[in-house]
């Protein structure tokens, strides 16, 4: 059998632009109801006034005309008439106001966007002869958007994995200094979280909203090994790593975990009275220490033997016996596909939704009218915002360039355009190491696809033989564990 016949009985099942499709379609099925649950309820600034979030349901696009009827839209429409292709998304909403619930009404709350051959999409329920009769082309597979009439595609972004830890050695004003790194990633939120160890072995933790040169050991305390022996106990018994630990304990006078969570305290919260540092120093700990083990009192310990190990590699390469760890590797990687950069629009989106039914109902009390729930929503607030980053390509948290017009000059530069990958670190400073071809792309990533110039190395694009998992929910892998008794430590 000749390579062609492998590659043609390959793609016959799997489309070149199936990672998109999967992606959109576990967005559109499953993360836009999970973000509601987790959004839940609201307070209002009004005392007694609560909205709570239900159940979503999401439309097949639709249009609206000039004498008030609506009927269905299909992609080569929306081309020629410079209309968006997008769906209305409905929730049921509840008001409660001084406990009482009132009535549960499903409301329009936006518009989203529809991936072409999504399964939200017409085409994808048509035969080959009906998708010719629509006036599309029956070797286009899709996988991109309809703003204003232009095709745009989400190009893939290449991350470091999150909640991943990378070790690495860094020179500092001449000195070596061996951090250990995590993104930990929970429910939107990206917490950057750094363990650094000095040439003199001193430890220091940096996290969201954590002071400059904080300690290891009063966070290791305050997180519930209070106790000498139960924080010798939490880690391997190496002589580098206890002469570390012994160093660190040396540096700083803190013997109970109420005497480190006080230290903390005075740290974030200098000049306030002992209970509300106390009480600020365990929130910055469970809000922005390692999200992603948890944000309740029970997730302290967890978190606690988590930067153990953190501790640990960075004692084993500063001492020799572990390798630091290749950022390049593509098992570090992670790649952000359509769905995934969708979910992050549409939480923003659903951020400012939130903040413009709070001020509606601050203008109705101002009046002095009556609170009614369909008065209070404006669907243009979340859908001016999620229209305006796919029609400019500026995204959520600053980066440019994520939505692009499709390259439509030939059939293979807009199957090319699809399977683009690009990196966010900056084109114009030189990351040789990042541009170069490495081990790890082989099978994953084409080795010859690259532009030259500023961009040399940092755009790729994936091998005909790629396929991009979208992975497998956490709570799956946790409970597995817990049934095979993986505990927690040593």
């Amino acid at each position: 059998m000749s390579n062609w016949e492998v590659a043609e009985s390959f793609l016959k099942e799997n489309s070149l632009v199936k990672q998109h499709l999967d992606s959109y379609n576990n967005f559109v099925e499953n993360k836009v109801q999970n973000i509601m649950i987790e959004q839940g309820a609201f307070e209002s600034h009004q005392e007694g006034v609560q909205i709570k979030l239900g159940k979503v349901r999401i439309e097949k696009p639709r249009i609206l005309e000039a004498d008030g009827s609506k009927r269905k839209i299909m992609p080569m429409e929306a081309r020629l008439r410079n209309r968006s292709y997008v769906a209305q998304i409905f929730v049921e909403m509840t008001l409660v106001q001084n406990g009482v619930e009132k009535e549960t009404e499903v409301i329009y709350i936006g518009e989203m966007p529809v991936m072409v051959h999504s399964k939200f999409c017409y085409l994808s329920e048509m035969s080959d002869d009906e998708i010719a009769q629509a006036g599309e082309d029956t070797i286009d597979k899709g996988g991109y958007f309809i703003i204003n009439g232009s095709e745009r595609v989400l190009v893939a972004i290449e991350d470091l994995a999150p909640n991943r830890t990378i070790v690495s050695r860094e020179k500092r004003s001449g000195k070596e200094v061996v951090v250990v790194r995590i993104f930990s990633v929970e429910s939107g939120f990206r917490a950057k979280i750094g363990v650094e160890r000095k040439e003199d072995g001193i430890f220091y933790v940096a996290f969201p909203a954590s002071p400059k040169n904080l300690n290891i050991i009063p966070v290791l305390k305050a997180l519930g090994l209070s106790s000498d022996d139960e924080l010798f106990n939490a880690f391997h018994e190496k002589p580098e790593i206890i002469n570390d630990i012994l160093l660190n304990m040396e540096a700083v006078d803190c013997k109970t975990q109420d005497e480190s969570v006080d230290y903390i305290g005075k740290r974030v919260a200098a000049g306030q009275p002992e209970e509300y540092r106390k009480l600020r120093a365990l929130q910055i700990l469970d809000n922005y220490l390692l999200p992603h083990i948890g944000k309740s009192e029970d997730s302290r310990l967890r978190k606690a033997y988590f930067l153990c190990r953190m501790i640990e590699k960075a004692t084993n390469v500063a001492s020799g016996t572990r390798e630091e760890d290749d950022k390049d590797h593509y098992a570090n990687k992670r790649i952000k596909l359509s769905g995934m950069l969708m979910e992050e629009l549409f939480r923003y989106g659903l951020s400012y939704f939130v903040k413009d039914v709070n001020y509606q109902i601050d203008r109705v009390f101002a009046r002095g009218k009556k609170l009614q729930l369909r008065t209070l929503i404006r669907p243009d607030a979340m859908t001016d915002r999620i229209r305006y980053a796919m029609a400019t390509g500026n995204w959520v948290g600053g980066r440019t360039g994520i939505s692009q017009l499709l390259d439509r000059i030939t059939y293979m530069s807009a199957l090319s355009h699809l399977r683009r990958v690009i990196s966010p670190l900056s084109k114009v400073h030189p990351h040789f190491e990042a541009r170069d071809l490495h081990p790890t792309h082989w099978g994953k990533i084409c080795p010859n696809e690259t532009p030259e110039g500023q961009s040399c190395g940092l755009v790729k694009n994936f091998a005909i033989g790629t396929i991009v998992t979208s992975g497998t929910p956490e709570e799956e892998v946790s409970n597995q564990l817990n049934k095979l008794g993986v505990i927690f430590g040593k």
